[in-house]
């Protein structure tokens, strides 16, 4: 269950929606357009995939709350019960102030693991949400540190500029996906008559997980630039001090705990070259010494 934080979530999310969207619009024959007995119609495709693309992006930003609190278990905290979740819902709600966006819904996860995330379709109509594992670890200073980096994501709109480059993306991969499974077919022996058969929709299917995943790498590239946007943000929000507390805990905890590759209070990471191409966040050291070095007090 750690990959299924944040961006691969919605990452995940959004490669099961193309897939579903290309799957029912083929079977349809909705995008035969595209398929001329001479070869492929490029201009066509490239406004199908683009309509796909964006489409499945858009639907994927609106079911990411849903989709957080049914994947991960989140129990939203509707009627604090006291003691810490008082205090969390409390710390949200100063920091929502500051940052000048609405309350955004509070939830906590069954986790022992020490993480936390944010998501929504827009800076009014988000959640934050911590695991039972950074709750019960983390004092006051720290946890606020954690609130106010999520909470700069949310003031900074992550997801729809994460949406507007997915779509981009998603449009590139399906296009792709289509010209390399034609070229295949193709080179199978299949004419213009057969090549909207099953064979060149599955071969279609293939090819755009392929490149579904090869592509998630700029997204992850994207995704880690922001960290160090939300760290300055989390501590013009709270306070440098209590931002570095957080960092500096996740970093100690992280030396401590080094068989979990995948551990992520507001980080993924992993040893091989591949894991880190895939990693949403960039190593903890470069966050600190960032944050270090910025112009805050």
């Amino acid at each position: 269950m750690a990959f299924v934080k944040r961006i691969f979530l919605f990452l995940i999310t959004n490669l099961a929606i193309v897939l579903v969207l290309t799957t029912v619009v083929s079977v349809f024959g909705l995008d035969v357009a595209y398929l001329t007995p001479y070869g492929l119609n490029l201009k066509a495709l490239a406004i199908f995939s683009l309509l796909i693309g964006m489409t499945a992006s858009i639907i994927s930003l609106f079911m990411s709350k849903l989709s957080a609190k049914w994947i991960m278990k989140v129990q939203v905290i509707k009627d604090p019960r006291g003691g810490r979740e008082v205090e969390l819902v409390q710390m949200v709600k100063h920091l929502a102030d500051q940052a000048k966006v609405g309350m955004p819904e509070v939830g906590i996860y069954p986790s022992n693991e020490i993480n936390a995330f944010a998501t929504g379709w827009n800076r009014n109509n988000s959640l934050i949400c911590v695991s039972e594992g950074l709750l019960n670890a983390m004092n006051k200073d720290q946890l606020e540190g954690v609130l106010a980096h999520e909470m700069a994501h949310v003031r900074n709109g992550d997801m729809v500029t994460m949406i507007l480059l997915q779509g981009i993306i998603n449009a590139f991969v399906i296009f792709a996906a289509k010209v390399a499974a034609w070229g295949v077919s193709r080179a199978m022996g299949r004419d213009a008559d057969e090549i909207g058969g099953l064979v060149y929709y599955g071969i279609s299917i293939l090819f755009e997980i392929f490149f579904g995943i090869l592509a998630s790498t700029i997204v992850m590239a994207f995704s880690r630039w922001r960290e160090f946007g939300a760290d300055y943000g989390g501590a013009q929000l709270s306070s440098k001090k209590k931002m570095m507390a957080a960092l500096e805990f996740l970093q100690s905890h992280h030396a401590v705990d080094n068989r979990h590759k995948s551990f992520a209070t507001m980080k993924m990471s992993g040893d091989s070259a591949f894991m880190k191409l895939l990693s949403s966040h960039p190593p903890m050291e470069k966050r600190v010494m960032a944050l270090q070095a910025a112009p805050i007090h």
